[in-house]
């Protein structure tokens, strides 16, 4: 995995990136070392970078195999604990296309050069284009729509089957996706992957500042669930997008994403209000790879006793429009909610958080949709029509 020197950053609020330091190298060229696991050997030709687990070299297998290719990066650290999760998940995902590969794992004895130090390797794909942030520092331009939507949802596959095994990754941060040939993204560095015991979450201790949800850095929200996950992979999807990730997506920057108004509403719903975000990788791919049902005005008898909302804007005052509705036997709400029977949906408004169809009011009564609630929406014609009758 290639992390490249200048855009390395930690996973974490505990632990300090620091520049390469010649004096702190745990490999250096031109060594070779051998795997006692499958007798092969490796020579070190450069640093890459480092972060918080460890040091990651770029190096040459050397000796003939036919499953371990002949350029490789070897990730080293003198810590066990990440060395054994990452190499339990390069079993676990062995052969996955969306995952960086894992092709050896072992430990390096102490020689006089590491002070009797034990060192703990992977020998990783190499991803000739370097880590997304990197990538598109010097690519310094956006990715298209369909190129985004792709590549993110070939990212949520690998996702989706640590959700599936009750896993939580809390890492996936644009220098942990690597774009490999053909501008392949996959999804490497599970060294702080957890598994939950329930659905309730897991204890958030260790995380990337850059990419983190707001309320778990805030203590709002103090276990990590799978959809702290998705808001990072909207994080992703909108620095595509935006081709640039130095910087985190804000709500108020999804509106101007230049992408259809349902990629900014994925994008502002991973990222948005913790209760309405997409539950699973699963269901954020079905949202990326399905076209939305189009909000289509219903036949409505009478407003009485409906629970009613309005939405967008009317051709008369919205107080007007309540006391008309009030005056018909309507109960109105401000937003729309599990107890809503109808909206009124009046004219767009071009500055809405996410593109004129997809306002916030708009993309709840979708998402309550989706959960089997059923909404009857007006245009402001037929609202007057039935608010008119006795």
């Amino acid at each position: 995995m290639l992390k490249h020197p200048s855009d390395a950053t930690t996973r974490t609020t505990r632990l300090l990136h620091a520049p390469p330091d010649i004096a702190r190298l745990l490999l250096a060229a031109p060594q070779v070392i051998t795997s006692p696991a499958t007798r092969l050997q490796y020579s070190i030709e450069r640093m890459l970078g480092e972060g918080g687990f460890g040091q990651v070299y770029l190096a040459k297998r050397l000796g003939q195999s036919s499953v371990v290719p002949e350029v490789v990066c070897i990730k080293v650290s003198a810590q066990i604990d990440g060395w054994l999760r990452e190499a339990y998940f390069g079993q676990l995902l062995d052969g996955h296309p969306r995952a960086i590969n894992v092709y050896d794992v072992f430990p390096l004895m102490p020689t006089g050069a590491h002070d009797g130090q034990v060192l703990y390797c992977l020998v990783l794909e190499y991803a000739r284009h370097g880590d997304l942030s990197a990538f598109l520092h010097r690519a310094g331009k956006e990715w298209s729509e369909a190129a985004a939507r792709r590549e993110i949802a070939g990212i949520l596959q690998v996702l989706g089957k640590l959700h599936r095994g009750q896993m939580l990754h809390r890492d996936l941060t644009p220098v942990n996706v690597f774009v490999c040939d053909g501008l392949r993204l996959k999804l490497g560095d599970f060294g702080i992957v957890r598994q939950q015991s329930d659905r309730r979450g897991i204890t958030a201790r260790t995380l990337n500042v850059l990419t983190a949800p707001s309320d778990i850095l805030a203590g709002a929200a103090p276990k990590w669930q799978a959809r702290d996950d998705v808001y990072q992979v909207g994080q992703l999807l909108g620095m595509l997008v935006r081709g640039d990730a130095k910087t985190r997506i804000r709500a108020h920057d999804v509106r101007l994403l230049a992408c259809s108004d349902h990629l900014k509403e994925i994008v502002y719903r991973c990222i948005g209000e913790r209760r309405k975000r997409y539950e699973s990788a699963d269901d954020l791919i079905d949202a990326l790879t399905h076209s939305p049902a189009p909000l289509k005005a219903g036949v409505l008898r009478t407003l009485k006793g409906v629970h009613l909302a309005f939405t967008g804007i009317l051709t008369r005052r919205r107080s007007e429009a309540i006391r008309a509705a009030r005056r018909a036997g309507a109960i109105v709400h401000g937003m729309p909610s599990v107890r809503t029977t109808v909206v009124v949906r009046g004219r767009p408004n071009s500055l809405q958080a996410a593109g004129r169809e997809a306002g916030l009011k708009l993309m709840e009564i979708k998402r309550l949709r989706a959960k089997g609630h059923r909404i009857t929406l007006l245009n402001e014609p037929q609202f007057w029509r039935l608010a008119g009758r006795r």
